[in-house]
């Protein structure tokens, strides 16, 4: 139940119940909340009890997790032969992989090793315009040469 505090935050919580109930009523706080969750859980339990004996045998081996989506599909996926071979033929694409592919060539990076900025390469491969087979597909370029543009009076 409290798989994801960590150790840090369970102190804290603490401490913060210390300091908010104050150390003589803290017990009684903690009984109060514990028989409430016992009850909570014991509610819960017999309602599920009482659907499934209103369902009837046919339904001796249901669970409650399986009307999660995700559970139901995983599950009628590992039954159903069509559907498994249908599970098969999307686990043989890599979407994952196709979309770094298309983000390394829209940020002009390839197979081709990176140039380390700040070096006389970086600056050339900056520079230097894609060959005639390749399309652009970085809309901006630095400039050849680095030159400040010219100063206007009026745009300041």
């Amino acid at each position: 139940m409290f798989s994801d505090i960590g150790v840090l935050e369970l102190v804290a919580l603490v401490v913060l119940a210390v300091l908010v109930f104050g150390p003589d009523k803290l017990p009684k706080v903690i009984q109060d909340v514990s028989r409430t969750i016992r009850k909570i859980r014991q509610f819960s339990d017999s309602a599920k009890q009482d659907i499934r004996d209103e369902l009837g045998p046919d339904f001796k081996d249901f669970e409650f997790e399986d009307l999660n989506p995700k559970t139901f599909l995983r599950k009628q996926l590992d039954q159903n032969d069509e559907l498994r071979e249908l599970k098969e033929l999307g686990d043989s694409f890599d979407f994952r992989k196709d979309l770094n592919d298309v983000a390394d060539s829209v940020n002009g990076t390839g197979p081709e090793p990176a140039a380390v900025p700040g070096t006389s390469a970086a600056k050339t491969a900056a520079a230097s315009p894609p060959s005639p087979g390749t399309p652009d597909l970085l809309k901006k370029r630095e400039p050849a040469h680095e030159e400040r543009p010219p100063y206007d009076a009026d745009a300041t």
